[in-house]
């Protein structure tokens, strides 16, 4: 993992240089409140949306030591027995043999630090985007542009798949470094994997994954550069970026409807209260986004326009 005193500084890049071919979306407050509305107070709302809103970071826990200044903590939104959605992983990705994925029972014991078990991962694991989706760790193994399935229960490698042409350990990583070249993702919809091409040039492709067999069901590619931006994340087949891993005033920048095959750009706001945001990701079972930001491990409320 490099240094992060080394790791490339953010630059906006301006909005041509993303060569979006949409218009910018505009969102103005009155739409924002109109949406919010929309929303039933009380009542856990299972129907799809854009995002319109993210909230302040709330802090779940906190690494205490240095290999844990950038990591992955998940939920599985779809559990299998005997695990629940209450469990809660994670993994430290400092260093260059990351094999150690922690086992919660609950969130509550991640704050406290002290794991129920200690999975040792038959393969070490590069950078910070893996996955936990229907009682399997989806990750990506070190220097490979492969997708593997590490089986909770079973405490084995399932499955394995090459992601063809994806650049990988540094080729198409997002703004912060940290080999994040390839990026696993849950959603409404099931598993993605973001990444990158030559073929592509850089810009954020997409695929979506048999969770069994990590078979490459449906592939879209994107006009947002990768390495200009510093994160991304899906809800309800939406990909959503952000603009900066290191600005206290970041935001959600750019939208791309795998409906539609169109990108938009927009404006919301996003806080990288830490200054170091290495990890983000859409938990759709809890309605919010998990985060890493330096050693932090912290979650973000959403709000999505009904669709």
């Amino acid at each position: 993992v490099p240094d992060p005193a080394a790791a490339p500084r953010w630059e906006p890049q301006p909005l041509s240089y993303q060569e979006l071919q949409s218009e910018r979306t505009e969102v103005s407050v009155s739409r924002l409140l109109e949406e919010a509305a929309l929303g039933r107070p009380g009542k856990e709302d299972s129907g799809c949306g854009q995002l319109v809103w993210v909230g302040e970071p709330v802090v779940l826990g906190r690494a205490d030591s240095i290999a844990g200044k950038y990591g992955v903590w998940m939920k599985d939104p779809e559990p299998v027995p005997p695990f629940t959605r209450d469990n809660t992983w994670r993994v430290d990705t400092v260093g260059t043999e990351v094999r150690q994925l922690f086992q919660y029972e609950e969130a509550e014991q991640l704050a406290r630090g002290y794991p129920a078990k200690v999975h040792i991962l038959p393969r070490p694991l590069e950078s910070t985007g893996a996955v936990i989706y229907r009682g399997g760790l989806f990750f990506q193994p070190r220097r490979s542009r492969s997708v593997a399935r590490y089986d909770l229960r079973g405490e084995t490698i399932t499955a394995e798949r090459e992601i063809p042409g994806a650049g990988y350990h540094g080729q198409y990583p997002y703004s912060w470094g940290g080999y994040t070249d390839i990026d696993l993702a849950v959603d409404e919809t099931g598993l993605w994997v973001i990444y990158s091409t030559e073929k592509a040039r850089g810009a954020i492709v997409l695929s979506k994954l048999d969770p069994e067999t990590l078979e490459i069901r449906r592939t879209w590619e994107t006009n947002i550069r990768k390495r200009g931006v510093a994160n991304s994340f899906l809800i309800c087949g939406t990909l959503y970026t952000v603009s900066s891993y290191s600005a206290p005033n970041a935001t959600i920048n750019f939208a791309y409807d795998t409906a539609s095959g169109t990108s938009r750009a927009l404006s919301i706001p996003f806080e990288n209260r830490f200054r170091y945001l290495s990890m983000l990701d859409y938990n759709p079972a809890e309605r919010q986004l998990f985060a890493w930001d330096s050693f932090n491990m912290v979650t973000y409320p959403v709000r999505l326009s009904r669709a």
